[in-house]
C-alpha cells in the first residue's frame, strides 16, 4: 500500500535498502529510460543537470515497478521537498549507490559467464565427436553476435541515430579511407564534411521554400556513386526520412513510389532527371517538389542545388535535429524489388539501420578489410549492409556503379579487395566467363550475400580458391536472419535451439494449391518434421518487431499470420519455403509464389533450375507454371538463354531431364530467349512469362514440346498447341 503524501521522505539507510532489495528482485543494470523533459526541445537544463535527473527518474521508476520496499518507503515525487535535509543525503548517497549498483552488476554479470561457459564445456565434453565443431562454431557465433549487439545499443552510444553515429565514427577516424570510387577516394573526414554540406544546403532552401522539417520524407533518385551515401546521411542529419527510389523505375511505378512514401520532394542526380521530367505536371499537382543535384538549366519550379552546395558549410548541424524520440522511429524507407507487383515502400526503423553497423564484424570481417560492393545503394544489401556494415566497421568500400563480371578480377587485384558482397547471380556470372590462368591470383578471402546456388557455390570455389563463403538470409522487412557461419554448401544458415532463442522462427505446412499455410479442424498450423519443407514465420513481438510499409494498411495486414498457434499470437510470412535438416542447417527451398502442383506434386522452381543449368549449353534458367486448359493445376515451363556458339539440342535436353527429374516435375514446355530480364537486384521476373504462357501465336521466341514417344523437345507448332488446348495430347 502506498504512503500518504505527507509521509516523511526516507533516510539514507532507508534508500540503500530499497535499491538492494530491487537489485536482487532482479533489477540489473540497464540503460535508464530518457527523463520526461528530455527530448529534442529541452536544451533548458545543462547537459550534466538533465543527465543527473533523467537517471534519478529512471532508477526511481524501475525501484517503484520492481521492489514493494521502495513503494512503501520512497513516496512520489511530488512528495519530495528538494531543500529538506533528507534530500540533500540522499543526493549525497546516490553516487555511491549508483558505483555499487554498477559494481554487483558487473561482478554477477561475470559470474553468470563463467558459470555458462562451464555449463557449455560440460555438454561439449559430452557430445558426439562429429557434433562438436558445429557446437563450438554455434557458440563462437553467438558470443559474436552479443558483443556486437552491446557495443551498438550499450554505452553512450545507445540513443544514437544512425547519422549521429556517422559523425562519431568518422571523426574517430578522418584520415582513414572510407570509399574509392572509379579514380577517387574518400577519406572518413572527408565523408563527414560532405554530408554537412548537403544538411547545410537543404536546412537553407531557396526564398518561397518552406524549410524542411525533422520527420518529413524525401525520395532519393540517385545511382551508385558517392553523392548517394552524402545525400542520405545529410538528410537524416535533418531527422529527415529518406526514401531510396529505384533508378529502373519510370512514369507510372515511379509517380507510385513517391507517392506511397508520402515525399515532400524528390532530390534527383542530374543525370536521372530525365526519368523525372515526364512526371512533373503530376508532381506539382501533389505538392512535391524537385531539386536535382546539378546545375540546369532546368524547367520551371525545378531547383539546381549545384550552387546551393558549393556556398554550404562543412560544419555540423544542429545535433538535436537528428535525435529520434524512439529507436523505433522511422529512419529510411526501402522499396521491395517488385517482382509480383508495384514496389512497397518497407519501413526500416533506426534500430534495425543501427545494427547493420555490426554487419560485417558478425561474420568474421576486421577494420583491415577491403569490401567490394556493386550492389544497388537503394537496397537494403548495397546501402544498409554494405556501406553501413564497413562504416562500422571502419574498413575500406570499394564502390562500382555497376557490376561487370570482365573487370571484375582486374578490381580486386588493383585494390587488393578481401571481401566481396555478392548477389547469387553474380556469382554465376563470374563462373561463367572464360577460365584464365589467373584466376587465383586475387587477395579475396570472404564472399558475403545470399541466393547462391550449390551448383555455382562448387564451382565458384574450384574455379577461384577456397574461400570463406558466408551465406545469409534475411528481407529488408522481416525480423529474421540467418547466418551459414560454417561454410556447409548448399545452406543459408544453421539454427540451432540456442540460435532460435535469440533469433526465433518457425516452419509450418503450406498448401500450395490454397496459396496459404495449411490449418488443422482448430485452425491452428502445424510445425514440419525436419527435412520436410515447410513456411518460413517469424514472431511479432516487441523484441521482433514488423515495422510495416508506407501505405495502406492492408499492405502490412497481408504479410501476417494470426492466430498460427494460439489466439492471440501474431507472425510475420516471409513467403519463403525452407528446409531444416536433422544437423540444424537450413536450406532455401522456394518461394510460395513459384512452387506450384502438378500431377498431385509440389514443384519446387528453384530445384527445377539448378538441374537444368547444369546443361553445359545453357547459359540461364528460370522455370515457372503455367496454367493448361482442361488440367487441374500448372505443367512446368522453363525460359532458358544458350551460351554463345551453342544450339538447341532437344534430345540432350530430353535426356538429361528424364534421368534427373520425376515425370511431375520435368518441365513440359522450353522457350528461347536472348536474355532474362531481371530486377535491379537480379531476381528474375517470372509472373509476365507465366502469364504469357506457352501459345505460339502470342509469342514470338523458340517454343519446345516435351515429346516422350519422339524422346525429345520438340519445335511446339499451332497444331501442336491446338491438340494441347483440345486435350488430344497428352501432357
Amino acid at each position: 500500500m502506498e504512503r500518504p503524501l505527507s509521509s516523511p521522505s526516507p533516510d539514507g539507510f532507508q534508500l540503500r535498502l530499497a535499491c538492494f532489495l530491487a537489485l536482487s528482485s532482479g533489477c540489473f543494470h540497464l540503460r535508464p529510460p530518457r527523463a520526461p523533459g528530455e527530448g529534442r526541445l529541452a536544451p533548458l537544463l545543462p547537459r550534466a543537470s538533465q543527465r543527473r535527473r533523467g537517471w534519478l527518474a529512471g532508477w526511481r521508476q524501475r525501484l517503484l515497478r520492481r521492489s514493494a520496499l521502495a513503494r512503501l518507503l520512497l513516496p512520489p515525487p511530488a512528495a519530495l521537498p528538494s531543500s529538506s535535509s533528507s534530500h540533500r543525503r540522499r543526493r549525497a548517497v546516490l553516487p555511491v549507490v549508483s558505483i555499487l549498483l554498477r559494481r554487483a552488476t558487473m561482478w554477477l554479470t561475470s559470474a553468470l559467464a563463467l558459470a555458462a561457459a562451464g555449463l557449455l564445456g560440460l555438454l561439449l565434453a559430452v557430445l558426439p565427436g562429429r557434433l562438436r565443431p558445429l557446437a563450438l562454431a554455434d557458440l563462437a557465433f553467438l558470443v559474436r553476435a552479443w558483443r556486437c549487439r552491446r557495443r551498438l545499443l550499450h554505452g553512450k552510444a545507445g540513443a544514437l541515430s544512425l547519422a549521429q553515429r556517422f559523425g562519431r565514427l568518422c571523426r574517430a577516424r578522418p584520415q582513414r579511407v572510407f570509399l574509392r570510387f572509379e579514380e577517387r577516394s574518400f577519406t572518413y573526414g572527408q565523408a563527414e564534411r560532405q554530408s554537412n554540406r548537403v544538411a547545410n544546403a537543404l536546412l537553407r532552401l531557396p526564398d518561397g521554400q518552406p524549410p524542411l522539417l525533422p520527420g518529413q520524407t524525401v525520395a532519393l533518385l540517385v545511382g551508385n556513386e558517392p553523392t548517394f551515401i552524402w545525400a542520405w546521411i545529410g538528410l537524416a542529419k535533418l531527422g529527415v526520412v529518406p526514401a531510396f527510389l529505384g533508378t529502373a523505375l519510370r512514369r507510372g511505378a515511379l509517380l507510385h513510389c513517391v507517392r506511397t512514401c508520402g515525399a515532400r520532394a524528390v532530390l534527383v542526380a542530374h543525370e536521372l532527371f530525365e526519368a523525372v521530367e515526364p512526371i512533373l505536371p503530376s508532381l506539382e499537382e501533389m505538392g512535391v517538389a524537385v531539386w536535382v543535384l546539378g546545375k540546369g538549366p532546368y524547367p520551371p519550379k525545378v531547383t539546381g542545388l549545384q550552387d546551393l552546395l558549393e556556398k554550404a558549410s562543412e560544419e555540423p548541424v544542429p545535433f538535436e535535429l537528428s535525435t529520434p524520440d524512439s529507436l523505433s522511429d522511422t529512419c529510411l524507407y526501402i522499396f521491395t524489388s517488385g517482382t509480383t507487383g508495384l514496389p512497397k515502400a518497407a519501413r526500416i526503423s533506426h534500430l534495425k539501420s543501427i545494427m547493420c553497423l555490426g554487419f560485417y564484424q558478425l561474420v568474421g570481417a576486421s577494420r583491415s578489410d577491403v569490401i567490394y560492393v556493386a550492389l544497388p545503394l537503394y537496397h537494403m544489401a548495397g546501402g544498409l549492409l554494405g556501406v553501413i556494415g564497413t562504416l562500422g566497421l571502419g574498413a575500406t568500400c570499394v564502390l562500382k556503379k555497376k557490376f561487370s563480371a570482365s573487370q571484375f578480377w582486374p578490381d580486386c587485384r588493383r585494390h587488393r579487395v578481401t571481401i566481396f558482397q555478392y548477389i547469387g547471380e553474380l556469382c554465376r556470372y563470374l563462373v561463367n566467363q572464360p577460365q584464365s590462368p589467373s584466376d587465383r591470383e586475387h587477395t579475396l578471402r570472404m564472399a558475403v550475400g545470399s541466393g547462391l546456388r550449390p551448383d555455382v557455390w562448387r564451382e565458384f570455389l574450384r574455379r577461384f580458391g577456397n574461400l570463406t563463403i558466408v551465406e545469409t538470409y534475411g528481407m529488408t522487412e522481416g525480423s529474421v536472419s540467418l547466418f551459414n557461419y560454417t561454410g556447409a554448401v548448399g545452406a543459408v544458415g544453421r539454427a540451432s535451439w540456442l540460435y532460435k532463442k535469440f533469433v526465433p522462427f518457425e516452419l509450418v505446412r503450406y498448401d500450395v494449391l490454397r496459396g496459404a499455410p495449411f490449418r488443422d479442424k482448430a485452425g491452428r498450423c502445424q510445425r514440419v518434421k525436419r527435412g520436410e519443407p515447410g513456411l518460413l514465420i517469424s514472431p511479432v513481438t516487441p523484441q521482433t518487431p514488423f515495422q510495416g510499409y508506407a501505405g495502406g494498411r492492408e499492405l502490412s495486414e497481408s504479410k501476417l499470420l494470426h492466430g498460427v498457434f494460439s489466439n492471440r499470437d501474431t507472425y510475420f510470412n516471409t513467403g519463403d519455403l525452407m528446409v531444416q535438416d536433422k544437423r540444424g542447417f537450413v536450406s532455401f527451398w522456394d518461394r510460395t509464389g513459384d512452387t506450384f502442383r502438378w500431377k498431385g506434386e509440389n514443384v519446387a522452381t528453384t530445384e527445377v533450375g539448378e538441374i537444368l543449368g547444369s546443361l553445359d549449353s545453357l547459359l540461364e534458367v528460370t522455370v515457372y507454371g503455367v496454367t493448361v486448359p482442361g488440367h487441374e493445376g500448372r505443367a512446368g515451363m522453363a525460359t532458358v538463354v544458350l551460351k554463345p556458339g551453342q544450339e538447341f539440342d532437344g534430345a540432350q535436353v530430353y535426356t538429361h531431364v528424364v534421368e534427373l527429374l520425376p515425370p511431375f516435375a520435368r518441365p513440359r514446355f522450353l522457350r528461347i530467349q536472348e536474355h532474362l530480364e531481371v530486377t535491379d537486384t537480379f531476381k528474375q521476373k517470372k509472373v509476365r512469362l507465366a502469364d504469357e504462357g506457352f501459345n505460339p501465336t502470342l509469342i514470338s521466341d523458340p517454343l519446345f514440346f516435351l515429346d516422350d514417344a519422339a524422346k525429345s523437345y520438340v519445335p511446339l507448332t499451332h497444331s501442336v498447341w491446338e491438340g494441347i488446348a483440345a486435350g488430344h495430347v497428352r501432357l
